[in-house]
């Protein structure tokens, strides 16, 4: 049985604090009322904002009076509008957080269950810390829908199509409210949780229990319901991906974009896995584990990298290519505003795994693979960074004690739920009818 190290829960709970330190840190920093927003902007730039503010009242004073009150209205709608930018960046920031270690989480299930699915023999010796790094789903599902939730009673604008004054001006979105609406959103979010967490208890509780079984039976109920629940994930993963994330930018849509988002949930899954198997064995735990299953959770970091470049390149490439105005608006902004996460993180997430896991040499070298998987999840973690901020702060983005306190509490949570799950069950699944190809696995 695994015993979870003192210093490690040490460690978890400081990032926790640290990270709530940083968080509330940033809400109290954001603004209250406009002439707050429209300081905070002028600081920024160093008072450039009131420069630009004060020419422009200059050059209205020579218009006919209703192009001032159109002017003013325009000033109106402009400093509202960076009010609830500067008001949704601590929102996004823990928005961003929530979602990417939740996404590990669900990651963790999909490549698990499609391993149960496949009925595959070299993963079984792997199968707790899957199961383990599964245990996170339940407490973020949680978080995640009250976020959601708090998201649709208006505490913040991150959703555009939430608020009923923007519908009222906006065609294209009026021509989605069918489908963009709370009520709806929030009902399948709750399908989308229940359904993913109903496969992870079950499984689990499947898996425990084969090992005190003296037949085969809870294998084959794993089996079962591994394939039926995989085909569940592929259809909710896709629409989770086009409510959670892409209707923040609601006149923009992707048909890659479910399957770009299951790339990034999968390559970063398996390299949490990775790092958790190898922090075990350096302590001592799972000895029948051998470098020929590190390797092969290397390739699949490896491959997956490559998936995920593939889908980021295709839909990148077709849209920019065909310069439809409504579809390249979505590059334009990330390359302008945010060139240096844009670009980073193709270069964290493609040119750096390519270059480092191509040897399989390196596949085996467990520091290499810990070096390149730190890489990887900071890299897929501002890959969803570019996904949210654009679309609800706009170029007021910054990394600075939100995004940084969002990151550190939610790493801090997923360490100690994932490594507190480790100690309930021991570290190997002696019951499963393959879990001798799995020791004997050779690469």
């Amino acid at each position: 049985m695994y015993i979870f190290a003192q210093r490690l829960k040490i460690t978890a709970f400081v990032l926790m604090g640290l990270g709530a330190i940083g968080l509330t840190i940033g809400f109290l920093n954001a603004p209250d009322t406009v002439a707050e927003a429209q300081a905070m902007v002028a600081d920024a730039h160093g008072g450039h904002g009131a420069d630009h503010g004060d020419a422009h009242a200059l050059d209205t004073h020579a218009t006919p009076a209703h192009d001032d009150e159109h002017g003013a209205s325009q000033e109106d709608a402009h400093g509202e509008h960076l009010l609830h930018q500067l008001q949704n960046r601590p929102w996004a920031a823990l928005y961003v957080a929530v979602f990417f270690f939740f996404m590990i989480a669900l990651g963790t299930l999909a490549f698990y269950a499609i391993q149960r699915a496949a009925q595959a023999g070299w993963p079984i010796l792997l199968y707790r810390v899957m199961e383990a790094i599964t245990a996170y789903l339940f407490p973020a599902s949680v978080i995640l829908f009250v976020f959601l939730v708090l998201t649709g009673a208006h505490f913040n604008h991150l959703f555009v199509w939430m608020d009923a004054d923007t519908v009222a001006h906006d065609e294209i979105i009026q021509g989605k409210v069918g489908f963009l609406n709370v009520p709806f959103f929030l009902t399948r979010a709750a399908i989308y949780l229940i359904g993913w967490n109903a496969y992870r208890y079950f499984s689990r509780k499947f898996s425990l229990a084969q090992d005190q079984a003296k037949d085969i039976r809870n294998h084959k109920k794993n089996f079962r319901i591994s394939a039926a629940f995989l085909v569940f994930f592929f259809v909710t993963e896709s629409m989770m991906a086009w409510d959670w994330i892409m209707s923040l930018d609601p006149h923009w849509f992707s048909t890659l974009f479910g399957w770009y988002v299951l790339a990034s949930m999968l390559v970063t899954a398996v390299t949490v896995i990775a790092m958790v198997t190898i922090y075990l064995k350096s302590k001592g735990y799972l000895p029948k584990v051998n470098h020929n299953h590190i390797h092969d959770l290397a390739k699949f970091m490896f491959g997956l990298s490559v998936f995920w470049t593939y889908l980021w390149f295709s839909q990148f490439m077709l849209i920019w290519y065909s310069n439809i105005p409504e579809e390249v608006t979505y590059f334009l902004t990330r390359i302008e505003d945010y060139n240096l996460p844009f670009f980073g993180m193709v270069a964290m997430n493609f040119l750096f795994p390519l270059l480092i896991l191509m040897s399989s040499d390196y596949k085996r070298s467990t520091w290499i693979i810990v070096m390149a998987g730190i890489v990887i999840i900071l890299g897929h973690y501002i890959d969803i960074f570019n996904m949210v901020m654009p679309a609800t702060v706009g170029d007021q983005w910054f990394i600075g004690w939100a995004e940084i306190g969002g990151f550190l509490f939610f790493a801090g949570l997923f360490i100690f739920v994932v490594f507190r799950a480790l100690t309930k069950a021991p570290l190997e699944a002696d019951g499963d009818p393959f879990v001798g190809e799995s020791e004997r696995f050779v690469y």
